[in-house]
């Protein structure tokens, strides 16, 4: 429930209230909210507590507070709530692939996926629902036919699904693994070995909230799995093939960064500084010519196959290396011969 009201005393806006059950039983209040909220983890409203923002009966709460039956709760936050209608916009697409039940695009770097936080139009989603209408969600998370995502500053192919059958049967295939994705990534350094994987457990970084961190133990975090080759070698880069096995946030960046090897350019991963190379300046002045080319990571996602929910046909798309990162590659290549 949203309500527009302000509470004058603290300057923050209510975005839910909740009344507990008369037979509700003792319950940690962050416990019991992450039941009542969607999408919301337990450390996200352990954040809402901290900051004050949760109240019970109109005083701010702990998360260890033990919700009781009658409980007035609310989430109160710096800013109003907002329509979470999406509303549709001509934004142009560049589609692959089309037919009645899906479609496969192209998408451009600096596009986001969905709405969100700060980034509530110009998203694929608003592109969508112009150019389709109403597409089926997978779940009422608002991403109409969307069963993956790339990040806003990567490029590459992403299915969309045009009814809830396929939208599912794809969400299936992502589950099972069986879907191919290949990504093209330029990162720092040189391998010791042509191919390799990189496996471990990636969750939230606790020091930034927007990054993934790789942990070895399984209680950290969910699994990931990446298997890289080496395409090319420049000795203070190399180009690179990743094959997901898994599909967590970040999980290329985030595991290129822990083996040592950050993408090109990648600055919340520690890619846009200097980590291999020579010490002249005459070097460093090319780094910073190549990152004013290539001001977001150099991540493609260049590969996707799936099996057609309805024809049960092997389908396979191919996209090139957009613009940016083609004159990067071509602008390191030449530097390195």
């Amino acid at each position: 429930m949203h309500d527009e009201l302000n509470s004058e005393d603290t300057g923050l806006f209510e975005h839910y209230r909740f009344i507990a059950d008369p037979g509700q039983e003792p319950m940690r209040i962050d416990k019991w909210l992450m039941h009542k909220l969607q999408n919301a983890s337990r450390t996200k409203v352990q954040a809402a507590a901290d900051a004050g923002c949760v109240e019970v009966n109109g005083k701010p709460v702990k998360s260890n507070y033990k919700i009781r039956p009658g409980d007035e709760v609310r989430i109160l936050m710096p800013e109003p709530p907002r329509d979470t209608e999406i509303y549709p916009e001509n934004i142009p697409l560049n589609i692959v692939y089309e037919d009645e039940y899906l479609l496969v695009l192209n998408k451009p770097a600096g596009m986001v996926v969905h709405p969100g936080y700060n980034n509530y139009s110009g998203t694929l989603v608003n592109a969508l629902v112009y150019h389709f209408g109403n597409l089926p969600q997978k779940d009422a998370s608002h991403r109409p036919g969307l069963v993956h995502r790339i990040d806003k500053d990567t490029s590459g192919l992403l299915v969309v699904g045009k009814t809830d059958f396929v939208l599912s049967h794809l969400g299936n295939q992502f589950f099972h693994h069986s879907i191919h994705r290949q990504y093209i990534a330029l990162v720092w350094g040189e391998f010791d070995e042509p191919e390799g994987t990189i496996k471990g457990y990636l969750a939230r970084d606790p020091a930034d909230r927007r990054r993934s961190k790789h942990f070895e133990n399984e209680e950290d975090g969910k699994l990931a799995i990446t298997h890289y080759k080496v395409l090319e070698s420049f000795y203070f880069t190399s180009l690179i093939a990743c094959k997901l096995e898994t599909g967590r946030t970040h999980q290329i960046r985030a595991h290129m960064a822990s083996a040592g090897h950050p993408l090109f350019s990648d600055e919340m991963y520690g890619g846009r500084e200097i980590r291999k190379g020579s010490a002249l300046p005459k070097f460093k002045q090319f780094i910073e010519n190549a990152f004013d080319m290539m001001p977001r990571q150099a991540l493609h996602a260049a590969e996707l196959g799936f099996v057609h929910p309805i024809t049960g046909k092997e389908l396979f798309f191919t996209a090139p290396l957009p613009e940016d990162f083609s004159n990067l590659m071509e602008k390191i290549r030449k530097y390195a011969s």
